[in-house]
């Protein structure tokens, strides 16, 4: 199992505590682990939820889980996301998803994390892709 205990979040009093997400992310470990971005597709490279922006989060991190667990991890080892969204009216639908997925572990992680808006993603029926990484 990897070694969460390598991994030390921290919110300074002068950049303040924000919600879900460390300021700062410190890792003292040898083991990195880059996951590419997830999208909302099975295993067969179906699309699931087409539309749907909170069916496509859970997919995007029911497939996050599926990458760590292959690599003996869990979201307590992750140290930073990048989260590409198609329209920031979602962010409260995001913020549900990732609220549910961080809360599988305990203390719940909280990862740095950087949220942007973009026109398109790679297919057209994609409304949002997770890149991480985690440390462990």
């Amino acid at each position: 199992m990897a070694d969460v205990n390598a991994i030390r979040r921290v919110n300074p009093p002068a950049l303040g505590t924000p919600p879900g997400y460390s300021q700062i992310v410190e890792v003292a470990t040898s083991r990195l682990i880059f996951i590419s971005g997830q999208t909302a597709t099975d295993a067969d490279g179906n699309i699931l939820g087409k539309g749907d922006f909170p069916a496509q989060a859970d997919q995007v991190f029911a497939n996050l889980a599926a990458a760590l667990g292959a690599v003996g991890c869990t979201p307590a080892n992750l140290v930073k996301l990048t989260v590409f969204v198609r329209d920031m009216e979602n962010l409260g639908a995001y913020r549900v998803a990732r609220n549910r997925f961080f809360s599988t572990v305990t203390p719940a992680a909280a990862p740095a994390v950087t949220l942007i808006e973009v026109s398109r993603l790679y297919g057209p029926e994609f409304l949002i892709e997770i890149e991480a990484i985690a440390a462990g």
